[in-house]
């Protein structure tokens, strides 16, 4: 969430960036209700103030001999008051918390201003797109010649939304997270971790993914807990709470996991083949970093995911997305997408981002710049290194042959047991 004193000194250049966001929460609101919670406060003080005044009062008259019945009778409606407005305290600070989770993190000053898709703004290419002699055919299709992919099965069993990959699919995605694991830890210094896949409202809460994209989330109720839709939810809030001490920065995690999501607002889009799906696999990287570097650290994470690209030969751009498409908890984000010849279209493969202290002002995760210095909220990235179905289905696409078969890219071959070709 924002610093609410931030929020209070700039509270025209948040209701903007709001704007600039697409997004409806008001920070009058917060202001109003921070206002009451400082009414509040003061009132209540003024009121104490005067009953320890009348205390050490009715304490001498009793000690003369005096009748302090009346003042006794006027403190305690006092001390009713005063009990009357703790209540409302806590109830005025419950709302400006709520307030709080639903005004998003504010773009920074080097993203454009747009409102959608349109608007984001391609900073570079890589890789000639692939050209055929004969029509390449969607990933779908060639999926299903190769023995690779069962759509319709994944269908039949959970509904639209999910599929099976099979044999040399199946051994293509293994390979491509072997690969992407190895690449990581092995080469960009990332710590391989395992998480949990299932995660409590706290943690939801504390990356961003509720309350503002509650409905797109896969919830068992009975529990209390959520199917994570990303790894980023588990791996930021490993240390959520903590105060980091100098020397743990900067933290880089890498993890696989399926991913689960409901895709509750994108009907009608991309419905053929693996590209928007309920459930997934993606290599997801975090950073959690000192504010000053987070930047640089941005640049670092995409070109971690873009190495993975280049060493698939996969042809793809970088796009620094608008104000518009920034997610709620982004303040900078660029996108990867992979050029996919068979639908003639780039599909996104990895979104990478820096919240700078959002996400660790909601979840208190804070750090130590020095020792014995004053603690400070930490900047945290992620990025994916990358999702899985979108990647399966441009190499499927690129690599395709006019005979109907796969040339595995080299760099997956060691993965594969030396096998240099998919067929059915």
């Amino acid at each position: 969430m924002l610093d609410p004193k931030f929020i209070r000194q700039n509270v025209d250049l948040v209701r903007q960036a709001i704007a600039n966001k697409g997004e409806k929460a008001d920070p009058g609101r917060f202001i109003e209700a921070d206002d009451r919670r400082r009414e509040i406060i003061g009132t209540v003080e003024k009121l104490k103030a005067e009953r320890n005044a009348a205390s050490n009062e009715i304490s001498k008259i009793k000690k003369a001999g005096g009748d302090a019945t009346d003042m006794i009778e006027k403190m305690r409606t006092v001390g009713d008051n005063i009990a009357a407005l703790d209540k409302e305290l806590l109830v005025v600070e419950e709302s400006i918390k709520e307030i709080l989770l639903w005004i998003p993190n504010i773009p920074h000053q080097t993203v454009p201003v747009g409102a959608t898709d349109a608007d984001n703004l391609e900073v570079r290419r890589w890789g000639d797109c692939r050209q055929f002699d004969f029509q390449p055919r969607p990933h779908w299709e060639i999926g299903e010649m190769i023995g690779g992919l069962d759509i319709r099965g994944g269908a039949k069993v959970s509904g639209s939304g999910f599929y099976f990959l099979t044999g040399p699919g199946a051994s293509l995605e293994r390979a491509l997270i072997n690969f992407m694991l190895d690449l990581h830890t092995s080469q960009h210094g990332y710590t391989e971790v395992l998480i949990p896949y299932l995660v409590g409202s706290d943690a939801m809460r504390g990356t961003g993914q509720i309350p503002k994209l509650a409905e797109d989330m896969y919830y068992l109720d009975k529990d209390d807990l959520y199917l994570i839709p990303t790894a980023e939810v588990s791996l930021t809030n490993i240390h959520a709470g903590e105060i980091l001490q100098p020397d743990k920065l900067p933290v880089k995690f890498v993890a696989f996991s399926p991913c689960f999501r409901r895709e509750a607002g994108s009907y009608g889009k991309e419905t053929r083949g693996i590209v928007r799906v309920h459930q997934f696999h993606k290599v997801e990287m975090v950073k959690i970093v000192e504010p000053e570097t987070s930047y640089n650290e941005l640049e670092s994470l995409v070109a971690n995911a873009e190495t993975v690209l280049q060493r698939l030969q996969l042809p793809y751009r970088v796009r620094l997305l608008c104000t518009g498409d920034l997610s709620f908890a982004a303040a900078k984000c660029y996108d990867l997408e992979v050029h996919a010849p068979g639908m003639n279209t780039w599909l996104e493969v990895s979104s990478c981002s820096n919240f700078e202290d959002f996400q660790a002002r909601r979840m208190n995760l804070r750090f130590r710049p020095e020792k014995g210095g004053k603690t400070a909220f930490p900047h945290t990235l992620n990025g994916s290194g990358l999702a899985l179905p979108r990647t399966v289905a441009s190499i499927l696409e690129n690599y395709q042959t006019r005979s109907g078969e796969v040339t595995v890219p080299e760099v997956l071959r060691p993965y594969m047991g030396g096998i240099e070709t998919l067929k059915g």
